[in-house]
């Protein structure tokens, strides 16, 4: 099952036999209390520095996220798009939690998106999925409702379930839906991970979807974030994961999702990791 994102000029495809793909997270103003404030004064000359960071420490698809309090987000975010739009070929994650926000993105955006994100509570779905369905998006869900974050990896497969019907309901394509498996951190519950790796490999075995996640969750309030998130995505490459939400400016953690595309057979006679690392001598 292939999950294709475009921009105005390229294509990614996100697929179980594909190469993983990353979604640069950077362009977010959540803990950036400069940034804020700069969105709030109408400079995105900071989007611009995010994107060509990203884009040089090999992101695939740029998240964009203008949740700014104090601010006129859909205003916002159509601005953000069309900046970066301008300035990269790559496809956009277009994330708000704001329904205003999320139809004046999509309708800004030249292409076909990504949605981040929406979870299984049927009122959520009923605001965000129609949006999906009318500008031929694709969504993010996340596998928790009403009733919360699912302690087990069976529990969070019946959200899941609950997540299908609601998609069908609504005549949008199974490959434009992508599951997050949820990833919790490990510093909090020693099997936090291992509940998010079963998860992974129920959803891949039982539904063929493909999944995308925060990454960094796994190692929040934990020292030397970087190793544990570098350990962590190859074992969920390994169980099923198709993408991540993740920092691609951290050469450690790309490297890492790379070599893993070669072990698994996602990248044949690793012609993309002879590619990246003769243009790194060359930059070097």
């Amino acid at each position: 099952m292939h999950t294709h994102l475009r921009s105005a000029s390229k294509e990614v495809v996100i697929g179980h036999d594909q190469p993983f793909v990353i979604i640069g997270e950077r362009i977010n103003p959540t803990g950036r209390k400069k940034f804020q404030e700069q969105l709030r004064a109408g400079d995105l000359s900071q989007v611009q520095i995010d994107v060509e960071q990203q884009v040089a420490g090999g992101a695939d698809v740029l998240d964009v996220n203008m949740g700014v309090p104090l601010t006129d987000e859909p205003e916002l975010l159509v601005k953000a798009i069309k900046l970066v739009q301008s300035i990269s070929d790559l496809p956009i994650c277009i994330d708000s939690s704001v329904i205003e926000a999320l139809e004046a993105g999509l309708g800004a955006y030249e292409g076909k998106a990504l949605v981040n994100s929406t979870t299984g509570e049927d009122d959520r779905m009923d605001a965000i999925l129609p949006l999906v369905k009318k500008h031929n998006a694709a969504i993010l869900a996340l596998a928790n409702d009403e009733t919360g974050i699912p302690a087990t990896a069976k529990e969070r497969i019946v959200v899941v379930e609950k997540i299908i019907k609601a998609i069908e309901k609504h005549s949008i394509p199974m490959e434009d839906l992508l599951i997050d498996p949820l990833a919790m951190t490990v510093g909090a519950d020693p099997d936090a991970v291992n509940i998010t790796l079963e998860t992974v490999h129920l959803i891949k075995e039982k539904f063929g979807l493909n999944m995308s996640m925060g990454a960094s969750n796994v190692s929040f309030g934990l020292p030397n974030r970087h190793a544990v998130n570098s350990a962590f995505l190859p074992m969920a490459m390994a169980a099923g994961l198709t993408s991540a939400i993740m920092d691609s400016r951290t050469a450690e953690i790309v490297a890492s999702v790379r070599a893993a595309d070669l072990l698994l057979g996602y990248d044949q006679w690793g012609a993309n990791w002879i590619t990246r690392f003769r243009q790194q001598a060359v930059n070097a």
